[in-house]
């Protein structure tokens, strides 16, 4: 079966992966279409095998190839007042319209659609596809899949994360650091606060520390790194507590992330954050109810991207698509996550972020064009000598 990479985008759209739901449909559909040239490919699960990731080559088991990454999942649309159906792609005025098509569907739809040429270049040097799952809930998928490139691939030449960058060369992002602090305090009637500890009056003050901390980052920009804004950020996006106005709470929980500049170590923030409910704040507590606790968890974290100028992933990148400006990115991908793991790394895919998680996401087909244009220079550099 042969796919025109509108049809790719439309057949993987078809699938919707929202994050919280299984992404093995789609999984499944690459298999047995990479099956058809030829192309074996490995998924990795999950560990309740409810999701996969999936890995494959495409030509000869050496070195000097090149990863296309991308991340199958994509998020909700529940309570986005679309035009049309999200999980069909519409095509109006030049734009391709449904969930994923910016983010990120379109980039592995196009490398897909270039499998048949691929395999009848009789390819020199590889071309390695790979595709995660969760990364739009804190990256958490793509990790395994990395472990087993490291152990299982020749060395690549470089790794190309297709988040959308209208096809130019992104080099640095931040990182995403996700948490969960609960607070447990003590009930009792609210007009006898002495007797009780308030979860949620401890929580609020705990999320005005963070907010202290999150100045302090916006007084120390490090405008040099191009970020916007160019400093780490610390936000709370959710609280929840209390059970009634007249009731002393006894739980309260909120959920914050840390968004730090690569040379930022959110560990610092994280470890000043502990050691003030520690310190200062459980101590009062435990004074009126000896079990009342602060008990912060991780859920996720994503290294930074750090900028290599002149690496391998840099030149590759320049020389396939001409861009000789650099860009960097105050959203999370898992391109730092491949670094980290020792792949030289670049972003650059079809679409603008702008786009992405929007009601009527869309992607221009002109992106698409050439994002294919793009992928077919990277076929020819492959298939010639070594």
């Amino acid at each position: 079966m042969r796919y025109s990479a509108i049809e790719m985008i439309e057949k993987l759209v078809g699938f919707p992966t929202v994050s919280r739901d299984s992404n093995l449909d789609l999984i499944e559909f690459v298999r047995s279409y990479l099956a058809e040239y030829g192309v074996e490919s490995r998924v990795v699960p999950n560990p309740e095998g409810t999701k996969g990731n999936l890995y494959a080559t495409v030509g000869p088991s050496v070195q000097g190839g090149v990863v296309l990454s991308g991340h199958t999942d994509v998020v909700p649309v529940d309570g986005q007042p679309w035009d049309t159906d999200p999980f069909t792609v519409t095509e109006r005025g030049g734009r391709l319209y449904g969930r994923g098509t910016c983010d990120m569907k379109s980039f592995s739809a196009c490398g897909l659609a270039l499998v048949p040429e691929m395999v009848a270049a009789r390819l020199k040097r590889p071309i390695h596809f790979a595709l995660s799952y969760d990364e739009e809930v804190g990256c958490r998928g793509a990790p395994s899949m990395i472990a087993e490139l490291v152990e299982h691939l020749p060395a690549p030449r470089a790794v190309i994360v297709g988040e959308p960058t209208d096809m130019r060369l992104v080099n640095a992002h931040k990182g995403m650091n996700g948490y969960e602090t609960v607070v447990t305090g003590h009930e009792a009637h609210s007009s006898q606060t002495h007797r009780g500890v308030s979860a949620v009056m401890t929580a609020a003050r705990l999320i005005h520390y963070l907010d202290e901390m999150a100045r302090e980052c916006a007084r120390r920009p490090k405008p040099e790194a191009g970020f916007m804004p160019p400093y780490t950020t610390i936000h709370v996006g959710m609280v929840k507590g209390g059970t009634a106005a007249n009731i002393i709470s006894r739980e309260c929980r909120f959920v914050w992330d840390l968004r730090n500049v690569p040379d930022d170590d959110p560990r610092t923030y994280l470890e000043r954050f502990e050691a003030y409910c520690r310190d200062e704040v459980l101590p009062e507590m435990r004074r009126v109810a000896p079990e009342a606790d602060i008990v912060t968890t991780e859920h996720f974290k994503s290294p930074g991207l750090r900028a290599e100028p002149g690496s391998a992933a840099d030149e590759l990148v320049r020389a396939l698509t001409g861009d000789n400006d650099t860009g960097v990115a105050s959203y999370g991908t898992e391109a730092g996550q491949f670094q980290e793991a020792g792949f030289s790394t670049i972003i650059c895919g079809p679409g603008s972020i702008d786009q992405a998680h929007q009601p009527n996401e869309y992607i221009e087909r002109s992106q698409v064009d050439l994002c294919l244009s793009t992928l077919r220079r990277l076929v020819a550099l492959q298939a010639a000598d070594a």
